[in-house]
């Protein structure tokens, strides 16, 4: 038997939880993986590349799993089709770590000193939203016992309004990255400032995606 497949005896909430589970296995290695591309160590580099993209693979496969098996006619109080779209926007907090580390790695980026560390800071806060749309996942058993409903729904509520505010600080902390490369483009190659305003945007869209998730969350509370 799969063992994914085991998962829904238990309960239908719990393959939504593993897959969650892989896609921050993805996410938690991008702040090491940068670590090596700023020392310029391209064969670790290279190593942890793969293994987001292994991850993201095994993450995908689940998802395909779930969407093949997610029974139609549940006896719960959320609709399948929710439950797909939530599934969704885990799946693509997974596919955006692999883009990151894909043209970073591809390309080879070397990026300037003055903003290294803006960017761990960055990338830490965008971290944070996927972190927090992991715990608000967490709860998702919680919601079924409820029947969504009552403290239970309070509880995922101002996990989700947390999110939004670390969305926003990411949101604070995209700004000043792009006016920090701003002021140094005419010191860079116009080719490289593409991919690094390319690299700074899909970092925050790691936010915006686990601010997704919330909002999917939110609309199985408000349904």
């Amino acid at each position: 038997m799969n063992p994914i497949l085991d998962l829904f005896a238990a309960s239908p909430m719990k393959p939504m939880q593993v897959h969650m589970q892989k896609v921050q296995e993805c996410v938690r290695i991008l702040p090491e993986f940068f670590d090596k591309v700023f020392d310029e160590n391209w064969g670790e580099m290279l190593v942890l590349q793969k293994k987001i993209k292994a991850i993201e693979n095994e993450a995908d496969e689940l998802k395909k799993t779930l969407r093949l098996n997610l029974p139609s006619g549940l006896f719960m109080p959320v609709a399948r089709i929710d439950l797909l779209n939530l599934l969704s926007s885990q799946d693509k907090i997974a596919n955006k770590a692999k883009d990151i580390a894909g043209l970073v790695t591809g390309r080879k980026m070397v990026f300037p000193e003055s903003i290294r560390d803006d960017l761990k800071a960055y990338l830490a806060r965008s971290i944070d939203a996927s972190v927090q749309a992991d715990k608000a996942i967490k709860q998702l058993d919680e919601l079924l016992e409820s029947g969504f409903k009552g403290r239970e729904v309070k509880i995922v509520e101002e996990m989700i309004d947390e999110l939004d505010k670390i969305e926003h600080d990411a949101d604070v902390l995209q700004i000043k990255m792009r006016q920090k490369l701003f002021d140094l483009e005419e010191s860079l190659p116009a080719v490289n400032v593409i991919f690094f305003y390319k690299v700074i945007d899909w970092v925050g869209d790691i936010a915006d995606l686990a601010q997704q998730v919330g909002s999917r969350l939110e609309l199985l509370l408000a349904r």
